[in-house]
């Protein structure tokens, strides 16, 4: 069994921020052993609250963090036995130890809990892609904005105990609360009591926030140790009081937060990721974790969005397939294509191409239990005029080569031809990735490419070639260097008639020339030199292009003389 949705985001809106607005609803979830939780994973494995038997974290061994802090090792962090035990953060190593022999103690490593944060909050993407990293004085957590998502999990409070049961699985301790403004979530979340409802209705903000100490507002350390000096312990004692004073002794950074908190002024918060413009997702009540399975569903989740693309003009440049699996891992895989693309039969190809050019194989571990197909970027995609006889577009065959080309070879690895601003013939064109390829409106294109791509397509036997040779005004094979050779030509700039090329000679029949092409002083320098470029064709027939470098007397005593490229 499957539940399948589609997910529509107002690009002016959603993309660059979530901010808050009437109806708005925010999830905060607090970790309060983060680093201790990371430990014990590693230790016993990501179950390892259900395996080793133990009823809650308070049964297992005491572990703490340590942290050279003040020129003394102290605890960083510890988990709930060791708190329970009389340890507290910033205590120094030796104390600890006095107390409680038997601590199990490890280095400290911020880059390890960051990195599992962001793991974490991948994870959470299968919630809402509206969520940020929210670590604040050094209190690791997410906000996650659910508006409009808790209907899915039959009401806030199933979400928020999905969460919790989810993530406890995983190995962490969480708090979680739900409110209406950011700030009261951040707060009730961390500093809630643990018999109380961590869910504040709309409009109930001040009574949840009142009983709060005054660290729930998200204020710095000193800032809150000057008010409890004063005897303001919570937040409910600062509420009411006259925020002229406040704001002069205290400074306005306290009465923002406050009112944050509340609901009178407007918080932002800005998604950790670019949000999908479109994207369709599938639950499995059982995980998947065949390549077929996944197929199936990629080609299904693109059937869903071809008619809301269709019925937007739209096409899709850049898709996201993210996979989320039963133990907390994300698996994401992303593809790019040539032009905007709606059909799910070729979508789910361009998948299948990705996953085959994966270095490692797909780990499913216990199996992929939700997966969502993203639309990251797409472009106005007009019907095309299909051919009579195939009935499909004329450049479908085309597009698809390189579409799976791209997905099997990587995009940047697929090239094509683009002319540059410049005379000098090696420098004259460039390559640029074909699925990246711009639009050619407008953009001149020399003579002579337009005239070989002509001649090039509707080349079919000899007749044919004979006629592209008489075309031609530059040969179809350009050396990467020019190559120096030893040329007999009249003087002072007469035609070559014989020449050594690859210690071969050859004997010139017919010349043609020269061409010049003048120096680019302002990239070589203003002792470039100036190139005559000369047609030739020996007694073999086999023609040749070669310049000679330098003006006599006025840029060189001698020039040299070079092969460039050869003619068909």
């Amino acid at each position: 069994m499957s539940d399948t949705k589609i997910i529509s985001t107002n690009n002016q809106g959603h993309n660059q921020a979530a901010s808050q607005g009437k109806g708005q609803r925010f999830l905060s979830i607090a970790f309060p052993y983060l680093p201790t939780d990371r430990i014990s994973r590693q230790i016993w494995g990501k179950s390892w609250r259900f395996q080793q038997n133990w009823n809650g974290q308070a049964d297992c061994p005491p572990l703490a963090v340590i942290a050279s802090i003040k020129s003394a090792l102290r605890l960083s962090a510890l988990n709930q036995t060791a708190r329970q035990a009389g340890l507290h953060k910033d205590q120094t190593l030796t104390d600890a130890r006095a107390i409680l022999p038997k601590l199990d103690c490890h280095e400290s490593d911020d880059a390890a809990d960051a990195a599992l944060l962001e793991a974490i909050a991948d994870w959470c993407e299968r919630y809402t892609p509206l969520l940020s990293i929210d670590t604040i004085n050094g209190l690791p957590g997410l906000m996650l904005d659910i508006t409009g998502c808790a209907h899915l999990f039959k009401g806030e409070e199933t979400l928020r105990l999905d969460m919790i049961s989810s993530l406890n699985a995983q190995g962490f301790v969480t708090n979680i609360a739900i409110a209406s403004t950011p700030g009261a979530a951040w707060g009730i979340a961390r500093y809630g009591n643990v018999g109380d409802s961590r869910i504040a209705a709309p409009g109930t903000e001040r009574d949840h926030v009142a009983p709060l100490p005054l660290e729930a507002l998200r204020m710095d350390p000193k800032t809150v140790e000057e008010l409890k000096q004063v005897g303001l312990k919570t937040v409910g004692c600062i509420m009411d009081l006259p925020r002229g004073p406040l704001s002069l002794r205290f400074g306005r950074h306290l009465l923002r937060r406050l009112d944050q908190a509340l609901g009178r002024e407007e918080e932002t918060i800005s998604p950790r990721m670019a949000v999908a413009e479109l994207a369709s997702e599938r639950q499995f009540v059982d995980p998947i974790s065949l390549q077929d399975d996944i197929s199936r569903s990629i080609l299904s989740l693109a059937g869903n969005l071809k008619p809301v693309l269709e019925k937007r003009a739209l096409g899709a440049r850049v898709l996201v397939l993210k996979l989320f699996r039963v133990d907390g891992e994300r698996r994401m895989l992303s593809v790019v294509t040539a032009n905007p693309e709606r059909e799910p039969a070729h979508i789910e190809q361009l998948f299948q191409d990705r996953l085959v050019s994966l270095h490692s194989p797909l780990e499913a571990g216990f199996g992929f239990d939700l997966v969502r197909l993203e639309i990251a970027t797409s472009e106005p995609m007009l019907d095309q005029q299909a051919d009579f006889v195939a009935k499909v577009p004329m450049e479908d065959s085309y597009n698809a080569l390189i579409n799976r080309l791209g997905a099997r070879l990587g995009t940047d690895r697929v090239q094509h031809f683009t002319m540059n601003d410049s005379h000098i013939p090696e420098r004259s064109f460039g390559v640029l990735p074909s699925i990246r390829r711009p639009n050619q409106k407008g953009q001149p294109r020399h003579r002579h490419q337009n005239m070989r791509a002509q001649a090039a397509l509707s080349l079919t036997d000899a007749e044919d070639m004979e006629e592209l040779d008489t075309q031609l005004t530059r040969p179809i094979l350009l050396l990467n260097q020019p190559e120096p050779v030893d040329v007999i030509a009249e003087i002072p700039e007469g035609l070559p008639q014989r020449f050594r090329w690859r210690k071969v000679l050859y004997e010139v029949a017919a010349s043609e020339g020269p061409e010049r092409i003048a120096c680019e002083w302002w990239r070589d320098g203003r002792q470039a030199l100036t190139r005559d470029y000369f047609k030739t064709e020996d007694r073999e027939g086999r023609r040749f292009w070669l310049f000679r470098q330098g003006l006599y007397e006025r840029e060189a005593g001698r020039p040299h003389w070079y092969m460039h490229g050869l003619f068909p």
